[in-house]
Parts: structure tokens; C-alpha cells; sequence
């Protein structure tokens, strides 16, 4: 029983499995802005092994618009956000959250009805 070690906080076994605070108040501050437009009406979160996403819907019972997701095991360091449309292609990848959406013109991607 001596060799037992309690470890608190060890932050090499931590793995990133959500967004975290700063990323998601990054994302809702966004969703926000877009909502208070009239762009944006709903979204969700959707969660598996490999990311983490965000959608974003113009109405509810449609396919999301836009994808803002977080790749839980990226090949390198660009590929760890990015943003989709809704055929799945690849709008803006980056490594930080806040340099993509600042960067992606979200006033050119408007839906074509």
C-alpha cells in the first residue's frame, strides 16, 4: 500500500475533450452578433472521438449552415479548427480559434434561398 501516489492536476493526462471556456465564449460571442442580425436562428453542439462541433442553423429543421469544430487529434497544428459549410467543405482552417473567426468574412457567406 505505500507505493500508491495521489496525483492532482496533472496536466500531461489531461485531454482536451470539450471546448474550453475562452474558445466557447469566443464561439457564442460570435453566434451572438449573427442571432441579434437575423442571420442565425439555432444551433447545437455535436460531440465524438475525433472533434467537437458547433452548428449553427438558420432554421431548425434544417441541415446546419455552418460547422465550427475542434479536432480532437489533429496531424498538425493548423488543422485543429476549422470551419465547414453545408456540403462538409472546408471554409478557414487554424490553429487558434480567435485568429478564425476574426479572419473568416462571415458577411460574404450568406444563405442563398
Amino acid at each position: 500500500m505505500n507505493k500508491l501516489r495521489l496525483v492532482v492536476n496533472n496536466k500531461l493526462n489531461q485531454k482536451e475533450n470539450f471546448f474550453v471556456r475562452k474558445e466557447l465564449q469566443t464561439i457564442l460571442n460570435l453566434y451572438a452578433q449573427k442571432v441579434s442580425c437575423g442571420d442565425w436562428k439555432d444551433y447545437s453542439l455535436s460531440i465524438n472521438k475525433k472533434e467537437i462541433s458547433f452548428d449553427i442553423y438558420h432554421r431548425a429543421s434544417e441541415v446546419p449552415i455552418f460547422k465550427i469544430s475542434k479536432n480532437l487529434n489533429p496531424k498538425n497544428k493548423i488543422e485543429k479548427f476549422y470551419v465547414l459549410d453545408k456540403n462538409s467543405n472546408v471554409i478557414k482552417q487554424s490553429e487558434n480559434l480567435e485568429n478564425l473567426i476574426n479572419k473568416t468574412k462571415w458577411e460574404k457567406l450568406r444563405l442563398v434561398k
